[in-house]
């Protein structure tokens, strides 16, 4: 009976650390490029938004690719770099737009394990 039961603590304690680990807020290396041409076909994007799209998305994977090499500050860093996309974005996007755009910048965030906070 002792056995069994200092098996389900071990066990506990195993889920516990492993849901634990999982849970953690990152910083992690942005890898990822943006598609700008699936991005303006899920948005319907125009000639001209798709251009300016473009130049937004490469001025955001340039920050968030200094932000993975920096060593101080990467939350701020951070976080003006997704909200200074989203700002730029909005002048650029119409409400519908960004609405969409606004959501799938947030499940890629958590898809890659960068929380804001």
């Amino acid at each position: 009976m002792k056995r069994l039961g200092l098996t389900l603590v071990a066990a506990f304690c195993l889920a516990a650390s492993t849901f634990a680990a999982g849970n953690q807020p990152t910083t992690a290396k942005w890898e990822g490029n943006i598609n700008v041409s699936k991005l303006s076909n899920y948005l319907k994007l125009s000639s001209t938004q798709t251009e300016e799209v473009a130049n937004i998305c490469d001025y955001f994977t340039e920050q968030m690719g200094r932000i993975s090499n920096s060593t101080k500050k990467q939350d701020e860093l951070l976080k003006n770099a997704v909200y200074g996309n989203l700002k730029l974005m909005k002048k650029t996007l119409t409400s519908e737009q960004y609405s969409k755009y606004a959501t799938l910048l947030n499940i890629t965030l958590q898809n890659k394990g960068i929380e804001l906070k």
